[in-house]
């Protein structure tokens, strides 16, 4: 089967698609058949030897989201069946034409969901849905601010938003194609953080109050800016730092009632396997009945991984990117 590793770090050519013998799941595992495979912004970080969840070790294949057929059950599986359509997230090779993954892991897929949106259930929505209703807990009526919003999961946070009653959403992105993006999705207001004043813009939309939930994973200079954007009593969820700095915050501007929390969605899925199982049953119901609309930016063939990680490297993306074998 074909599968897509490196073996340095460095640029997205050191992407080269190889030849390898198809794996056999082990106890508690399902083989699946890929359809197609959601590609995130963490291992595009790690193939360039960023040590997101680890140190990475070389020879490696990127991890990614999963949809695709159930091929062959491993010892003891008995919840899903040859032939069930899922998806799911692995940690590594998961550019392949086929994928092990654990059993305890699969979402399954209505056929009206197409499989490149489905690879945004797994690790995507997930995480948009855990950071806005499980970290920052919002409430009806309260204002958002959701920066990168028109990335795989920024354009999901807007639509969550506003599903789950969000009195004011506000996008922040870095072209006008993507605030026009995050604005045809449902967003009320839309700024430019790549401009000047743009925080000051955000001021004034909230009558100087700030907001009540900042969702933030840019980092540098925006994450600095967003803690002064929180209203008191509000939330500032951060849940990663694409820009790759995290700034040295000045703890004086929480004692104003301010929440700054750093969100990991493999904590909730370590910890807070319950909680895994709500999301994924409220996940589906929103995507079915069209309320969240997951978005694919690009459908790429396997061979294509590295064009695929130039599209996220340069920050060009409208929703997701996805490779399909």
């Amino acid at each position: 089967m074909r599968i897509i590793r490196h073996h340095e770090f460095g640029a997205p050519s050191v992407l080269r698609a190889e030849e390898t013998e198809r794996p056999e799941p082990g106890p508690g595992e399902v083989l699946i058949r890929t359809e197609a495979v959601g590609v995130n912004f963490a291992d595009v970080q790690r193939r360039q030897g960023v040590p997101i969840g680890g140190h990475p070790t070389l020879p490696a294949s990127p991890g990614g989201d999963v949809a695709g057929r159930v091929e062959s059950l491993g010892e003891g599986v008995t919840a899903v069946a040859v032939g069930d359509r899922v998806v799911t997230g692995v940690a590594s090779d998961a550019y392949a034409e086929y994928v092990v993954a654990p059993a305890d892991w699969l979402f399954p897929v209505p056929d009206s969901i197409d499989a490149a949106q489905a690879t945004s259930l797994p690790i995507p929505a997930q995480t948009a849905y855990h950071v806005i209703a499980t970290a920052a807990r919002l409430k009806p009526g309260e204002s958002v601010l959701v920066t990168a919003a028109a990335g795989g999961i920024g354009h999901l946070l807007v639509q969550f938003a506003k599903a789950l009653g969000a009195g004011l959403v506000i996008a922040a992105a870095s072209s006008q194609d993507k605030l026009d993006f995050a604005t045809s999705l449902g967003a009320d207001v839309a700024v430019d953080y790549g401009q000047e004043g743009w925080d000051e813009k955000v001021k004034a939309v909230t009558e100087g109050r700030g907001v009540d939930v900042v969702l933030e994973t840019v980092g540098g200079d925006i994450l600095t800016r967003c803690v002064g954007l929180t209203a008191a009593f509000g939330r500032l969820v951060v849940y990663g730092s694409a820009g790759g700095v995290v700034p040295s915050l000045d703890v004086g501007e929480i004692f104003d009632n301010r929440t700054v929390m750093g969100f990991s969605m493999w904590g909730v899925m370590a910890h807070k396997p319950q909680a895994m199982a709500d999301g994924a049953k409220a996940l589906l119901e929103l995507v079915a009945s069209g309320e969240v609309r997951p978005v694919v930016h690009a459908a790429l063939p396997l061979e294509r991984a590295a064009e695929a990680h130039e599209l996220m490297e340069a920050r060009a993306q409208l929703g997701r990117v996805v490779l399909v074998p």
